[in-house]
């Protein structure tokens, strides 16, 4: 399988630290694994509504563990990252309107969407600047290593309704990708001594208590692909599973 085709998509929101460190993580592996890493830039409240689910800042328990969660993660994976005082100031719609205007003229290749994306995450969750306003935008922009001009495009082309449609397309696309939750036999998986044990499964469940797809209902959500199979995967600590699947797992490391 170590030969096969492999695309993973990323469905990420800079509004999210968890899809940071994914963002990060599938970049350091991108040729370690040879995958084909394509990036879905999307807006995470509506993934939130289209759901149902409830943003986690709603849960006090929940939002004391992420902070705590997220400094430890941020130290395992190298990615420097510190808590707003102000968690409330999550708009993120301009921002990811001109990252998606951004995908858009660049057809060949994410390099500046990366770039941009990076710059964006780094302002929301290490330097803590503005990333709402047309300038803060310019600067990040400009730090990414776009030409002034090429930032005015990009600013004017977000504003337009092609690019306010394709980030909405993009969203609902991330919400109606559903994988079947029973084409194979569900596994608990045990990872010890870097190898995963099959330790009990289950032939049948339930429908009516489990529904049958796998959907998206938050981000970082990842799509694997190998030779037309896929797998979705929610979070920032689904590497090693992603690994097995793609036939990769020979135990993490930092690269």
């Amino acid at each position: 399988m170590s030969s096969s085709r492999k695309v993973v998509e990323l469905f990420y929101d800079v509004v999210s630290p968890y899809s940071w460190l994914a963002f990060e993580v599938l970049c350091r592996y991108r040729n370690v694994w040879n995958i084909d890493l394509k990036f879905k830039p999307a807006f995470l409240p509506g993934v939130i509504y289209g759901s149902g689910n409830q943003p986690a800042g709603m849960n006090p328990s929940k939002l004391t563990y992420i902070v705590s969660d997220l400094t430890l993660l941020s130290e395992y994976f190298g990615v420097p990252m510190f808590r707003p005082s102000d968690l409330s100031d999550k708009d993120t719609l301009s921002a990811m309107r001109f990252v998606t205007a951004l995908a858009e003229k660049e057809k060949e290749g994410d390099m500046l969407v990366e770039r941009v994306s990076r710059e964006l995450w780094k302002r929301k969750w290490r330097t803590h600047q503005d990333i709402t306003q047309p300038a803060s935008l310019t600067e990040a922009g400009l730090k990414a290593g776009l030409s002034a001009n090429v930032v005015k495009e990009i600013l004017s082309l977000s504003k337009s309704q092609p690019i306010k449609d394709k980030l909405k397309s993009v969203t609902q696309e991330a919400l109606e990708y559903k994988v079947s939750a029973f084409n194979l036999h569900l596994c608990t998986l045990c990872l010890a001594h870097q190898k995963i044990f099959v330790v009990e499964k289950y032939n049948k469940m339930s429908l009516h208590i489990f529904p049958p797809f796998l959907q998206c209902f938050g981000f970082p959500f990842i799509v694997c692909q190998v030779n037309g199979k896929a797998k979705v995967f929610f979070g920032s600590d689904r590497f090693e599973l992603m690994a097995y699947f793609m036939g990769n797992y020979n135990g993490l490391g930092i690269y």
